[in-house]
């Protein structure tokens, strides 16, 4: 008797899943000044500009902070985080992310990059 609860209301649970709906894409906020970190639904028809990594000594918010100055400096719209993880050696953090510009649809033209 007790299997048969168990079978209930796992079937119950995997029908739920059935209802569900496929997510609709998100739009990327507006292009400021900044780089900004977008997710990856956000990312969906945006022209890609490449991918940057950064190790530096700290923290994983230093090495995110580095990877935005990066995203700055290289004249990116947006950039999306991929990983940031700790190396073999402790107290130094790698990351990456990939780098967008702005919609094509949007009339927005990317941000001039500010290196000569």
């Amino acid at each position: 008797m007790r299997y048969a609860y168990l079978l209930t209301a796992a079937l119950l649970l995997n029908g739920c899943a059935a209802l569900k709906t496929t997510p609709q894409p998100q739009l990327p906020p507006a292009p400021t000044e900044q780089a900004q970190e977008i997710t990856r639904a956000q990312s969906a028809g945006l022209p890609r500009l490449g991918s940057i990594s950064t190790q530096v000594r700290g923290s994983p918010d230093d090495a995110e902070l580095a990877l935005a100055a990066e995203a700055n400096q290289r004249g990116a719209v947006y950039y999306q985080l991929i990983m940031v993880d700790e190396t073999m050696t402790p107290g130094y953090w790698y990351a990456t992310a990939i780098l967008y510009g702005a919609s094509p649809a949007s009339g927005r033209m990317p941000r001039p990059s500010s290196h000569c």
